[in-house]
């Protein structure tokens, strides 16, 4: 087992109002258990793994047989694969790189489509949508635009390079499935998108990149088995990690911190600052509750937003990514300058953790509340351990809020008046709502 680990030292506590959360750990036990028991909550359960890893070993010699994989997703359908695709296939960004390639799209980007649909080479490519619902329109859009791209060029053919991934059961996706002939893997039930990265819907694009999906899920059990296990206590919650970092969180709050920065010194894994923005944006800004996420990457934005972290309102936490397994890089000459001979004969990654200490113990001094999570190696189990972790500790920050932290009820209302704008059956009141808007008067400067 590796000995990744928090470091509370700088976490601020001695000045934090937290009595009247830890005391409410036994609740919080008995709302576990009766949400596992209820068959809520799998990405703690991870009761749909034992079917999952036999699905992926089955497509795995499939989707070898493809150059490109073109992602259609949005949101939670798509910032855990970008994360682990960064994290652990970076060559596609580095010179040299021979493939397999991954594209996401995952926004109504028509310049990107365009660019995809004439230089993708449609043989070699395979197309992956994932909709939980089926229904959602910047990713159904593209799927009947690349569905009929495949169709032009393949003919016939043209379901062997598409998979779905969508509800068992129910929706659009679901039934072209059916009709069409085309492969496809299920989201488990009750599983949001922001919570989904270890299902089906980051695990097909991590296998079809060659990354260890089996211990990216033992990560995530080890840290989350303990609170889906039965007969959980408030002892035993109290003392798992997650909950820590749930009363912290909430504790803040109090304490008027409004803004949680995510610092990642791991420079791979940068991505995951972007994951993590809307897991706690998602699950944590309801009913004028929560705090915002704020993603940083080390050291690049020490050159930039820090300058506010380190000397702008007093209203910022933050959660800092570390590990000290690292590449060492190439060693700098004996001949510099006198001016930079401390960095004579050292490692080039010796500045990554130089530069960490000194920005972790700027932010300290300057106030702001900061939980390092090192991790030994940043490997693959690692980032499952760290998937497992934020997504329990958000869920029981919800909890401690008094809000429900698997919902978005205000995202739907958007959903819904894009919906009105396109001219959607039914929504009434949406529509009313639109021409009030659009009908205002406006109120415009040139520039």
């Amino acid at each position: 087992m590796t000995a990744d680990r928090l470091d509370w030292t700088n976490a601020g506590f001695a000045d934090l109002d937290d009595a009247q959360y830890r005391a409410r750990a036994g609740e919080l036990a008995e709302l576990l258990g009766s949400e596992v028991s209820g068959g809520k909550l799998p990405f703690l359960r991870m009761d749909f793994v034992p079917e999952l890893l036999p699905e992926l070993d089955a497509l795995i010699p499939w989707l070898r047989g493809f150059e490109h994989m073109l992602l259609l997703g949005i949101g939670g359908s798509a910032l855990g694969a970008r994360a682990l695709q960064k994290a652990f296939a970076p060559g596609q960004d580095q010179p040299g790189h021979s493939g397999p390639w991954l594209w996401i799209a995952d926004n109504v980007d028509a310049g990107f489509l365009d660019v995809c649909m004439d230089r993708l080479p449609a043989e070699k490519t395979v197309v992956v949508t994932v909709s939980k619902s089926g229904g959602t329109i910047e990713t159904v859009g593209q799927y009947f635009l690349m569905r009929d791209w495949m169709r032009a060029r393949l003919g016939d053919a043209w379901q062997e390079h598409m998979l779905l991934v969508t509800d068992a059961e129910a929706g659009f996706l679901r039934g072209e499935a059916r009709e069409q002939g085309i492969r496809s893997l299920p989201v488990p039930d009750n599983l949001g998108g922001r919570y989904s990265v270890l299902s089906a819907v980051g695990m097909i694009p991590a296998a079809f990149l060659g990354l260890d999906c089996r211990a990216l899920i033992d990560g995530a059990r080890e840290v989350a088995a303990p609170l889906a296990k039965p007969g959980l206590t408030g002892t035993a919650l109290a003392a798992h990690p997650a909950f820590e970092l749930a009363v912290w969180a909430r504790s803040l709050m109090d304490a008027g911190f409004a803004e949680m920065i995510f610092f990642t010194y791991i420079p791979p894994m940068a991505s995951f600052g972007d994951w993590f923005a809307q897991l706690w944006a998602e699950s944590l800004g309801k009913q004028g509750k929560g705090s915002q996420p704020i993603p940083a990457v080390g050291v690049t934005d020490q050159h930039s937003v820090n300058q506010m972290f380190l000397d702008g309102p007093r209203n910022k936490a933050c959660i800092f990514l570390t590990s000290p397994s690292q590449p060492r890089g190439p060693r700098f000459p004996a001949d510099l300058p006198e001016k930079f001979a401390y960095v004579r004969g050292k490692d080039f990654g010796e500045l990554i953790h130089a530069e960490g200490l000194g920005t972790r113990m700027a932010l300290s001094k300057c106030g702001v509340p900061l939980v390092e999570v090192r991790l030994d190696r940043p490997d693959a189990r690692a980032a499952g351990k760290l998937i497992a972790l934020l997504g329990a500790a958000t869920l029981l920050t919800g909890w401690l809020m008094g809000i429900n932290p698997v919902d978005q009820p205000a995202v739907e209302l958007g959903k819904r008046l894009a919906k009105a704008r396109l001219g959607a059956d039914g929504l009434a009141d949406e529509k009313a709502d639109l021409d009030a808007f659009l009908g205002a008067q406006r109120n415009e400067q040139e520039f």
